[in-house]
């Protein structure tokens, strides 16, 4: 057995790398395997919420010739937070992590973006947004994440196009994306599963900002759920690390993003150029139309769309895509 180091995407803009992961503690448990079906697939998922995390583990990063020291919180999660001079290039670029284990080191290499100079941001929330997850209905959500594995699971219909054509938004180079961003309610336990997914389903590569790890079964149960707040600072802090870009926001109104949203438009007047929200049910919500008709009073394009092609269509409308 031997500790697990996991890490995630990063970002970095022109001062400053943001970099971040887990340490978890030796066990002899399988990685979660998304081809398995139906009950297995189910007792992997468990498994991921019943992981046991390192807290105060040393974890190392190299840069640059450099070895930068730092420990795990209380979560056994880690995050570098460094300070940089040199430009090393721009997209996506590699970085190391290392941790030790009775005297045998434990690396692995992660990525992290340096978006390539342009002028557009995409900001997207995940389940009901572009995963189909019924958010709005606790038990039918529980049951898809435990018997469907990332093959069987639903995007919706045109959302993959949609993305796509805001990936290279403005870009001449279609080789070029613009800087994407996920950020959701789903807790950091998922991230394997939305990477495999966005990636099985050609979305565009992104950067995960998720909501603390969770690590018993009662939490497993409560999944997604709870306070959104983390989602509101953590579009904050994109919008301020990178505050030349002009953001497209999107979600749904299952849950918050549009109160969030309009929060976010009103302390950003000038950096959010569209909010884009899928209806999820039947009808749609009065309360979501009036936050999205305050949101259209600070000059911010809204679009309140059940089907993708309606996005796709105001996206073209108003020369975000062609």
């Amino acid at each position: 057995m031997k500790p697990i180091l996991k890490l995630y995407r990063g970002y970095a803009n022109e001062q400053e790398l943001i970099v971040m992961g887990h340490v978890f503690r030796p066990t002899t448990q399988e990685e979660y395997d998304f081809q398995k079906k139906k009950f297995k697939n189910a007792r992997s998922i468990i498994r991921m919420f019943q992981t046991k995390t390192q807290s105060n583990a040393d974890v190392y990063l190299e840069r640059n010739g450099k070895i930068i020291h730092t420990k795990t919180l209380a979560d056994g999660y880690f995050k570098f937070c460094i300070p940089i001079k040199e430009i090393l290039g721009y997209g996506w670029l590699d970085y190391k992590v290392h941790i030790f284990y009775e005297g045998k080191k434990i690396e692995e290499i992660g990525t992290y973006v340096r978006p390539i100079d342009g002028n557009l941001g995409f900001i997207s929330d995940i389940d009901d947004t572009f995963l189909v997850s019924h958010t709005h209905n606790a038990f039918k959500k529980l049951f898809i994440l435990l018997f469907r594995n990332v093959n069987t699971r639903k995007v919706f219909e045109g959302v993959v196009p949609h993305y796509q054509a805001l990936s290279t938004a403005g870009r001449n180079n279609k080789e070029e994306q613009n800087a994407f961003f996920y950020v959701s309610s789903s807790e950091w336990n998922l991230y394997r599963f939305i990477v495999e997914f966005t990636e099985l389903n050609q979305l565009p590569r992104a950067v995960l900002l998720l909501k603390d790890i969770k690590t018993s079964l009662m939490d497993f149960f409560l999944t997604g759920r709870g306070d959104h707040n983390h989602k509101f600072e953590k579009i904050k802090h994109i919008l301020e690390f990178y505050p030349n870009l002009n953001y497209t926001l999107l979600g749904d109104d299952s849950q918050e993003d549009p109160y969030l949203y309009e929060s976010i438009c009103k302390i950003f007047p000038v950096n959010v150029m569209a909010v884009y929200i899928r209806q999820t049910g039947k009808n749609k919500k009065q309360k979501t139309q009036s936050a999205l008709e305050n949101i259209s009073t600070l000059g911010v394009k809204i679009c309140y769309f059940r089907d993708s092609n309606e996005a796709i269509a105001h996206s073209k409308r108003i020369g975000l895509i062609k």
